[in-house]
């Protein structure tokens, strides 16, 4: 166990399987382990490199054995998929794992700490319960039109909804309106859980410097600015603004063969819920686009003549995302340039 200089963890909900390797690339040694087990085995290993896949648990087991002296390095799942030979087993998943962490080229999953994480949960019951919401209006407006009513599209529509059952024009069943009322309630807990959200994540926001810069870009408000503090991470683990764009799909996927290029759709990779604030941001900026007048105006309204607003939408999406790395990993806020003569 002394000469392991590499070990690979195949994570678990109740059990480890580990492969270690010398520097050679050997095997020295593998085992399963329990929870607690696996905290025991590492505690007495020698300060080596430890690798996981960046999933359920890994950051919290990361910080664990960051505190043991181990230098822990996690590898997004689909780079580790080629390196498994002949049959998936636990045991070789985590050779695979070794096997992609030794690569000189391999790119790692930055560590994220506590306080990302609960950022990162309050977005997912967020996102969570905007999508019940939503869930929870279409119903509404499936049941009325069943009965022949018809609800203008937005919130207000929903809002109003006992005084339009209370209206003598609209005859309903008793337990239909019963229903619709009870979907009501629903729609109002809900959107109250969310300002909720909202206002805790603002909070948050306000409390955080490197949030407040964020927020100094187009396009680009507290919900957004909090998402991106969560999941970025590091900004140094990116060389440029444009491998972070990449890693949020905001690029062209690439079909080139004979040294001829060739350019697709986004490849929409990442985080999606990331990107689409980021879509949605930029859409926002383009309502906005005529009354620009810095050299970004110029530059958005030269575009939309040229392209489908989809395209813009990504492009300026992707104009946005280098800002924020620039920001994140120099300093300093988003400056309109003006327009040049």
């Amino acid at each position: 166990m002394g000469t392991a200089t590499l070990i690979g963890i195949d994570l678990g909900k109740h059990y480890f399987f580990l492969h270690a390797q010398d520097r050679h690339g050997h095997e020295v040694w593998h085992k399963k382990a329990t929870r607690t087990q696996l905290l025991t085995v590492l505690a007495n290993c020698p300060a080596s490199t430890v690798a996981m896949e960046a999933c359920a648990g890994a950051h919290w087991l990361a910080r664990k054995l960051q505190a043991f002296g181990h230098q822990v390095r996690l590898i997004a799942p689909q780079f580790v998929r080629p390196f498994v030979k002949g049959n998936k087993t636990d045991f070789a998943d985590a050779e695979a794992i070794c096997e992609a962490a030794a690569r000189p080229a391999m790119r790692f999953v930055a560590l994220k700490t506590p306080e990302q994480q609960t950022l990162l949960a309050l977005h997912r019951v967020r996102e969570a319960l905007v999508a019940e919401r939503t869930a929870t209006a279409n119903q509404i407006h499936g049941f009325l039109l069943e009965f022949g009513v018809s609800l203008p599209v937005g919130t207000l529509a929903i809002t109003r909804l006992p005084a339009l059952l209370d209206s003598p024009a609209v005859t309903l069943p008793p337990r239909l309106i019963s229903l619709l009322l009870r979907l009501h309630r629903r729609y109002g807990l809900l959107s109250e859980e969310i300002a909720q959200l909202d206002s805790e994540l603002k909070r948050q926001l306000d409390e955080d410097e490197a949030g407040r810069r964020l927020l100094t870009i187009p396009g680009i408000g507290p919900i957004t600015a909090s998402c991106l503090l969560a999941m970025a991470g590091d900004m140094h683990g990116f060389k440029r603004g444009r491998d972070f764009a990449a890693s949020l799909g905001l690029v062209p996927r690439q079909h080139s063969t004979g040294g001829r290029p060739t350019l697709l759709g986004i490849t929409k990779r990442g985080d999606k819920h990331l990107r689409s604030l980021l879509v949605q941001g930029a859409r926002a900026v383009m309502q906005r686009a005529p009354r620009r007048t810095d050299a970004l105006g110029i530059w958005l309204r030269s575009l939309m003549q040229r392209r489908h607003s989809n395209v813009v939408a990504c492009a300026l999406a992707n104009k946005m995302a280098r800002i924020v790395w620039a920001i994140l990993a120099k300093g300093g806020e988003y400056r309109a340039h003006p327009a040049t003569a």
